[in-house]
């Protein structure tokens, strides 16, 4: 198995993201980087014709999605420099013509455009926390219509443009989450008090008819849809709660509605009918399947676009008839001169894990805790025996699932075995599992990752015990140095990519709705809790590191700036361990990115630094870029 998957061919692979229809639904606008370059393209959904229209305008690295103006002559897009994340909002027509639209300080996101032609809704940091305002097109001016101190969610203008519907949290309690109606200038907000204090509401579409919204609660644990009717005050609630369900879009008949609903790690689409309440499945098969296009996945003639892959086999984009369950494919998944065959399945099984692994921790002692069912993913290289590699997944409020990754793939093709855990923390399980992860990060879910790692090696004796290594971004990025430092006898080497390492700098430093809605929320501030914060950063117990790591940082991140970087490398050095290729560990910066690239170039840069890490450090030969 080793050796097939050649790395530039990997990462030059075309790919496709944000596909979202017109509001007509004769056109997708999507990203597509045929050319080699992340590219804005129109897709003809009746003659299947796709066409480049910009020409390096827009971004290289494709995170932020679509929108079409309420005509179906623009497309709005989010560009920053050099991945900084410090969006602008600009749009561009049929014919390539850019233009400038809503130029502020801070984050900006697109969260709607309104029907009548004239309104935008963009969630922004200017100013300090994420808050909404209106930006008019006939004017360029933009108003501030929102005023919370903690991040405001979502964003959906009412069909008139009268109203607006968000979620926020001004509650002492940093778990809750509540919906508001306001006027569109955000007088007279209502709080609809949309399930139980502490649980979390959201709102992800009005419907046509104006009189009710599309909304999501977690009370009942496992998250689900409703529709509120706000002239009753009164919601209806669908499914069973078997699943973890989360409500996409109203279809423009009023009758109907999308969700996502999670199960064994895969997504699948769901059709509810609001008079009936059942709901359908797509028939499709089973992997990860979504609605793209940011709430805008409806084509005409009663057909929605759904992104469809699996572990071994790469996104493609369909149009589904709803009617008859037919597909037709839009955007083919491309494999070049790769074999497809030489793509791995995943195993999906489950563990049982008290987060206190065999090997003896270095860092933290912790009282007992419960012992939980854990799902993992498993892809066995079928090298004999198997290195393996950890690959946490970022997040924290995440999971892995069963799609198809390229770097798992590269990893694969290149010998290595790799496992996935959803620790305790992870999406798809419900809130009170995500909730195991509050005032304890760093703590029961790094348990799991390393009860998981031993749970494999002990029950799948081709797996080479000498040969482990532990790899992970941004939230997995602090795994992978926390489990370096917490459980330094487990692994043979680690990487620590875009992670984060020292808490309190995280807090003082990322931007300001990180700040409140991941780190306040977890861990509470550094003033409240010093000690916590500093027993949960791995750079306090940089001396225990035991293995080669190798930690690599985009310099223009702002997530996770790349000062965590570089103070646990100071660290190191404070230690006593020398970098270098030869030495304990060693260091990159990325210059030109933030947190992690689709661009191509970038792809390639990281595959070879982690090909090069990985060869030179576990005695495997490094495969030339150019092999086949």
């Amino acid at each position: 198995m080793a050796d097939t998957v050649p790395l530039e061919e990997l990462a030059s692979l075309p790919s496709f993201h944000h596909p979202t229809a017109s509001p007509d639904g004769d056109q997708v606008a999507v990203y597509y980087d045929v050319s080699g370059r992340n590219e804005l393209h129109f897709l003809d959904v009746e003659t299947g014709e796709i066409r480049q229209v910009s020409d390096g305008e827009v971004p290289r690295n494709a995170r932020w999605y679509l929108k079409w103006d309420a005509d179906g002559d623009r497309v709005f897009f989010h560009l920053d420099e050099a991945g900084n994340e410090q969006n602008d909002i600009y749009a561009i027509d049929g014919d390539g013509a850019v233009d400038p639209v809503v130029q502020l300080d801070g984050q900006n996101i697109l969260a709607d455009v309104g029907e009548d032609g004239e309104t935008l809704l963009i969630a922004s940091s200017a100013g300090g926390q994420m808050n909404l305002h209106v930006h008019d097109l006939s004017t360029g001016e933009t108003t501030r219509i929102t005023d919370y101190e903690r991040a405001v969610h979502g964003g959906v203008l009412d069909p008139t443009g009268d109203r607006v519907a968000y979620s926020t949290n001004e509650s002492d309690d940093f778990d809750n989450q509540d919906v508001y109606v306001a006027d569109a200038d955000g007088t007279n907000p209502r709080n609809l008090h949309i399930g139980a204090d502490g649980a979390e509401a959201g709102v992800s579409d009005w419907h046509p008819d104006e009189d009710k919204l599309l909304v999501s609660d977690n009370t009942e644990d496992l998250g689900r849809c409703g529709v509120y009717d706000l002239d009753a005050d009164d919601v209806t609630w669908f499914g069973d709660l078997e699943y973890e369900e989360m409500p996409v879009t109203f279809l423009p008949d009023g009758e109907r509605f999308l969700a996502l609903r999670t199960r064994r790690a895969a997504v699948m689409p769901v059709v509810y009918d609001i008079e009936t309440g059942d709901a359908t499945e797509l028939d499709l098969p089973e992997g990860v399947a979504s609605f793209p296009g940011a709430g805008e996945p409806v084509l005409a003639d009663d057909r929605v676009l759904v992104v469809h892959t699996t572990p071994d086999r790469r996104p493609e984009l369909l149009a589904y008839d709803l009617e008859t369950d037919e597909t037709e494919t839009l955007i083919a998944a491309e494999y070049g001169e790769i074999d497809p065959d030489a793509f791995v399945d995943a195993e999906f099984f489950t563990f049982e894990s008290d987060a206190i692994p065999d090997t003896p921790a270095a860092a933290v002692d912790h009282d007992p805790y419960d012992t939980l069912e854990i799902e993992a993913l498993l892809y066995d290289s079928g090298e004999r025996p198997s290195p393996l590699v950890v690959n946490p997944h970022g997040g924290p409020r995440a999971a892995d699932y069963r799609n198809f990754d390229m770097y798992t793939q590269f990893l694969l093709g290149r010998g290595y075995s790799v496992l996935k855990v959803n620790y305790r923390g992870s999406t798809g399980r419900g809130r009170a599992f995500v909730e195991e992860l509050y005032d304890d990060w760093g703590g029961a879910e790094q348990g799991d990752v390393a009860v998981g790692a031993e749970h494999v090696i002990d029950s799948r004796d081709w797996i080479d015990e000498d040969r482990v290594v532990v790899f992970g971004g941004s939230y997995g990025g602090y795994s992978a140095y926390w489990q370096m430092v917490q459980y330094p006898e487990l692994y043979d080497a680690g990487i620590a990519w875009i992670g984060v390492s020292e808490l309190e700098d995280m807090f003082e430093n990322t931007m300001p709705h990180f700040r409140t809605e991941l780190m306040e929320k977890y861990l509470g501030t550094p003033e409240d809790n010093p000690d916590l914060y500093r027993e949960r950063s791995p750079a306090t117990y940089a001396e225990n590191l035991a293995a080669p790591l190798l930690m690599v940082h985009g310099v223009n991140d702002r997530r996770v700036p790349v000062s965590q970087a570089r103070i646990f490398r100071d660290a190191l050095e404070d230690a006593g361990f020398e970098a270098g290729e030869d030495g304990d560990f060693e260091y990159e910066e990325l210059g030109e990115e933030g947190h992690a690239s689709s661009d191509i170039d970038q792809k390639i840069r990281m595959l070879n630094i982690l090909d090069e890490f990985i060869a030179r450090r576990l005695g495997r030969p490094a495969v030339p870029a150019s092999d086949d």
